[in-house]
């Protein structure tokens, strides 16, 4: 599983260096090859092919003249690109996606299970804040038994 979140810096090409800890088990479990991509522009989705395999299947069985499928499509293949990671663990990220999503410097890579989410730190600061946890969505995620 991909959980938690790690500080990393993007380098002057635009590339993230995978976090030890997601890294191990990507290539133990995925392998070396992504695609990174988007539904909004305000962070990056980095989806172990695998994964991101798995979600075109679905999307195929329902097809592509669904217009929520049309949708989902647009912003992914607009914002998406298939990339290898590097020997180093590094991972580059679309200048499109960077510049729309404002990823520059620092920036925070948190596990979401099954694909990582990298972020602007303020930018997810303010979404934290903009977003607060309620009472709505405990009473949701106990109905997990959580």
């Amino acid at each position: 599983m991909l959980r938690g979140n790690s500080k990393v810096r993007i380098d002057e090409k635009g590339r993230i260096k995978i976090p030890t800890s997601y890294r191990r088990h990507i290539e133990e479990n995925y392998g070396n090859e992504f695609y990174v991509t988007s539904l909004t522009g305000d962070s990056a989705r980095i989806y172990p092919m695998k994964e991101w395999l798995l979600i075109e299947e679905k999307l195929r069985a329902k097809g592509t003249m669904d217009k929520a499928v049309r949708k989902f499509l647009d912003r992914t293949n607009y914002y998406g690109q298939v990339v290898e990671m590097d020997s180093q663990g590094r991972v580059l990220i679309h200048p499109l996606l960077r510049t729309s999503a404002h990823l520059v410097s620092d920036v925070a890579v948190l596990g979401y299970l099954h694909y990582l989410e990298v972020w602007s730190m303020d930018h997810f600061k303010q979404r934290l804040e903009s977003e607060p946890y309620t009472e709505e969505d405990e009473a949701s995620i106990a109905q997990l038994g959580i």
